[in-house]
């Protein structure tokens, strides 16, 4: 799927729904809520990146209702982090990460964990991708939460995959 079926297909299911709609094109991905009942808030991602727009979907998908009243969901952004706070960001991310990695085999997408860290030295990508992959396993064996079901179920009918959500599909670590 492209971001532009990704974007029309969560506007579709979304937009009238939970007043929250869709948007590319953005240099950064950010969750805006509106000031108003009549506007919806907005989540916008990179350029017109189908990855992207799942990734930021997933943190939506996620993020309970008060949360969800917070613009960017009440959390900041850090460009760089020291071993230690990238140690807490893997524990948070790997929940997006996993719905990101499950909408991208319902949609067609290729999947790579994001470490979203410029600091390269306090790294450890394999042990954000075993995070990522314990929680899409038990994503796989309990469920996901209603909101990433819908779409989930809906970007496979679209792409004619049947099988997304069977644990098989996640049995390696991912990229």
């Amino acid at each position: 799927m492209t971001a532009a079926e990704i974007t029309a297909t969560f506007n579709r299911l979304f937009a009238a729904r939970h007043n929250t709609r869709l948007c590319g094109g953005a240099h950064e991905p950010y969750y805006q809520t509106s000031c108003r009942e009549s506007e919806l808030h907005e989540i916008s991602f990179r350029h017109d990146y189908a990855s992207s727009a799942l990734h930021e979907i997933a943190h939506w998908c996620i993020s309970g209702k008060c949360r969800r009243q917070q613009d960017d969901y009440g959390y900041w952004y850090m460009e760089a982090r020291d071993a230690m706070q990238q140690a807490a960001f893997e524990l948070v991310e790997s929940g997006p990460q996993a719905l990101e990695w499950i909408f991208s085999v319902a949609a067609g997408v290729d999947f790579r964990v994001s470490c979203d860290n410029f600091d390269e030295t306090s790294i450890n990508r394999q042990n954000l991708r075993r995070q990522v992959h314990r929680k899409v396993r038990c994503y796989a064996r309990t469920g996901l939460p209603d909101r990433a079901a819908l779409l989930a179920d809906t970007l496979a009918i679209f792409t004619g995959v049947s099988d997304y959500a069977e644990a098989f599909q996640f049995e390696r670590l991912p990229q």
